[in-house]
């Protein structure tokens, strides 16, 4: 995750978010105070290329379909993809075993190749990009894949989440954990002995009951964290698919307690009974970008009907603050909306875990499924990438309702946040940078360093207040000419004024506070 900064191109820095805080527009637990400045959410657009990655030719692992119910990586110059791939073996009729992992490359994160791998035999040869798994077959229907290069063990260095089949009176979906050291052959971590590619009652590491357990993976605070969906009954009952989270310290052994992470409004209303189709609900729990200090995410936005036929889904957009609770900085707003009928993405849209800053855009990946299709058995999916300017998921902008005639004018009153308590490492100097548009010599931002106790630091506030006036994704903030800003209280926090004629042009993205050394020559 790096970008030769605009701003500073003299300098040939790499910028590196993931190296210290990100502090975005919407996200209030980082910024909380505000005055006279309105949140606008940003919408993606689709990328010209999509499907980026498409079903295989006959007779192929995918061939049937290309559901990414997946994940994105990047490490170093490479991009690594894993998705469900769904055969055309109509003859085989245990449908779970034609669910399968694969794996995909790219340099840039557009052109994606099926490499040949040679793991897995499928139809008399090994000439296939299928990941190879032990115990097999085990169908996957949903996968996840973490990179966690911080295990001691090497054989864990990579993790899958994946959603499996157990038989208890029906057919019921769970947790199955497996490892790997290179991302291509995976080992389960339980001794488990699968039957007809579905898992046993008695293999079980999560509660017998049906939940789908991959709309995200993710490690927050020394746990891991494995999201999904199901209807069963929380502390406070709801309504249909809720997005619920089992966890583990180990990756191995599982807690049986779970925690309720997003429900939507409507969802506080039961529909009753019988009508687990209907209403609004939250798909497939919840994908996430781990920034560090925040969790981003995407949900499904199931939009329920009597029959499957008038179901359909978009995306919606989240965060969170402590790994467990998720909210919308805008409520009940879509992020991205389904395809319109007739194209590859038509009907339904899937949160796959793929978000990365690409130069000066930022790319979400996601697939599609259409569910108004379900039980036709169409070909299905593909992988397609949404963009938006890097980081700029949404803005704050001052607002001008209060501007005018009338009894209710506001008087003149700064447009200025101020945000959280942002830790500092001690005996580290820190370096700050701006995420924003606008700005000009007519709009600027006024930034202040404040204690925690929100008293200006001397030197880094009132006339000696950092001025920016360049528009860029990572602009350096600098005090006195001074970048690397050393000896700061354990705990500060930054005021940013909104300021000029042209103020209103402003657009205020994101912030990040680093360690100095998170720059690279």
């Amino acid at each position: 995750m790096v970008l030769l900064q605009a701003g500073a191109a003299s300098k040939a820095a790499e910028f590196d978010e993931a190296a210290g805080m990100t502090l975005f527009a919407f996200d209030s637990a980082a910024i909380p105070f505000s005055q006279n400045l309105r949140l606008e959410m940003r919408s993606p657009t689709r990328h010209p290329a999509n499907p980026v990655l498409q079903r295989g030719k006959p007779g192929t692992p995918d061939a049937f379909g290309v559901q990414f119910y997946g994940s994105v990586i990047r490490e170093g110059g490479r991009f690594r993809m894993w998705y469900v791939a769904f055969d055309d073996d109509t003859a085989n009729k245990v449908a779970s075993a034609r669910w399968r992992a694969a794996y995909a490359e790219s340099r840039d994160g557009l052109h994606w190749t099926k490499p040949n791998l040679g793991l897995v035999e499928y139809r008399g040869n090994k000439n296939n990009n299928l990941i190879l798994t032990n115990p097999a077959p085990l169908g996957f229907v949903n996968l996840k894949v973490l990179a966690d290069p911080d295990d001691p063990n090497p054989e864990r260095r990579y993790k899958i989440s994946t959603h499996v089949y157990f038989r208890h009176n029906t057919r019921l979906g769970s947790l199955a954990p497996f490892a790997s050291t290179d991302g291509l052959r995976w080992t389960l971590l339980t001794a488990a002995k699968p039957v007809k590619a579905e898992l046993r009652k008695k293999d079980l590491v999560l509660p017998a009951v049906h939940f789908e357990p991959c709309g995200g993976l993710y490690k927050w605070n020394g746990m891991f964290y494995a999201c999904g969906q199901n209807g069963m009954n929380a502390t406070r009952p709801y309504h249909g698919r809720v997005v619920r989270m089992y966890r583990s310290p180990d990756f191995v052994n599982w807690s049986h307690t779970s925690s309720i992470g997003f429900v939507r409004t409507a969802q506080h209303t039961l529909l009753g009974s019988g009508r687990s189709l209907e209403g609004e609900q939250a798909h497939e729990g919840v994908s996430v970008w781990n920034r560090g200090n925040v969790l981003l995410g995407l949900y499904g936005r199931w939009h329920g009907a009597k029959e499957w036929k008038d179901i359909t889904i978009d995306l919606g957009f989240v965060v969170s603050n402590d790994g467990i609770n998720f909210r919308e900085p805008a409520h009940e707003w879509t992020f991205l909306k389904r395809g319109e009928d007739g194209a590859w993405d038509q009907g339904g849209l899937l949160q796959g875990q793929g978000f990365e800053n690409i130069g000066n855009e930022t790319f979400i990946y996601y697939g599609a499924w259409d569910p108004r299709q379900h039980g036709k058995k169409p070909e299905r999916g593909g992988v397609g990438i949404a963009t938006l300017p890097r980081d700029r998921f949404g803005d704050l902008v001052v607002e001008e309702a209060g501007k005018g005639p009338g009894a209710y004018q506001l008087p003149v009153i700064q447009s200025e946040f101020v945000t959280a308590a942002v830790p500092t490492k001690a005996g580290v100097a820190h370096r700050f940078y701006l995420n924003a548009d606008g700005l000009s010599a007519q709009a600027n931002l006024k930034i202040e360093l404040l204690d925690n106790h929100e008293r200006p630091l001397p030197g880094f506030s009132g006339k000696a207040a950092a001025i920016v006036r360049q528009s860029g994704f990572h602009t350096p903030i600098s005090w006195n000419r001074q970048e690397a800003i050393a000896g700061l209280p354990d705990r500060i926090r930054l005021k940013v004024t909104f300021e000029g004629e042209q103020k209103t042009k402003i657009r205020f993205s994101a912030l990040y506070v680093q360690p100095a050394g998170a720059m690279q020559q």
